[in-house]
């Protein structure tokens, strides 16, 4: 009992060392912005009320984030906005955007609405 407590004890430890979480996905709703990190944990900013920058503090090692939203999407996603708006769901769709986080000296560089596989 007590091997396999101490072996226990050693992988969760080596599990721990492995690294700090980092970002692996970037959502954007029309006021937030959802960060996924490797570790499964999640973080949140609002984006549009800190004007398209900001940081995320308490989120793994804390990163700065950038949201560069398009200017002029295709012809297609404005028709498709312009009808969802005209049947009062205005908001309900994502912005298109890029979005930047950085920190530990590396971008992370995300689409939002992720591409379609």
């Amino acid at each position: 009992m007590r091997r396999s407590v101490l072996l226990l004890g050693l992988l969760a430890g080596c599990a721990a060392a492995g690294g700090a979480a980092v970002p692996q996905a970037a959502r954007l709703s029309g006021e937030t912005l959802t960060l996924s990190l490797s570790d499964g944990s999640v973080c949140r900013a609002p984006w549009k009320a800190e004007g398209g920058a900001g940081r995320l503090e308490g989120c793994g090692a804390g990163y700065d984030y950038r949201v560069t939203e398009v200017a002029k999407p295709n012809l297609l996603r404005q028709l498709f906005v312009g009808v969802t708006d005209a049947l009062g769901a205005e908001g309900a769709v994502p912005p298109m955007a890029e979005v930047v986080v950085t920190g530990a000296g590396r971008d992370w560089r995300f689409v939002s609405p992720p591409p379609v596989d």
